[in-house]
C-alpha cells in the first residue's frame, strides 16, 4: 500500500487576471492549482528546457478576443 507524499502549505500570491483565467479553466478541464504547481515543480527541477522556458517567459499579458 502506497503512503499519500507529505504535502507542505505554502502561499503565494499572482496576478490576479491570471488568476481569474486560470479558475474558468480549471472548471473547463477539471484540473486543480495543486495540480499544476506539483506539475510545474517537478518538471522545474527535472527538465532543463522546461527550467529555461520559465526563465526566460516574461509576457505574462492574456490575449482577449474583443
Amino acid at each position: 500500500m502506497n503512503a499519500k507524499p507529505e504535502k507542505t502549505l505554502t502561499s503565494v500570491k499572482i496576478q490576479s487576471d491570471l488568476f481569474e483565467e486560470f479558475k474558468i479553466l480549471c472548471v473547463k478541464y477539471k484540473y486543480s492549482f495543486q495540480k499544476l504547481a506539483d506539475r510545474a515543480v517537478h518538471l522545474y527541477i527535472t527538465d532543463p528546457d522546461f527550467r529555461k522556458t520559465i526563465h526566460s517567459h516574461n509576457n505574462l499579458e492574456i490575449e482577449t478576443a474583443d
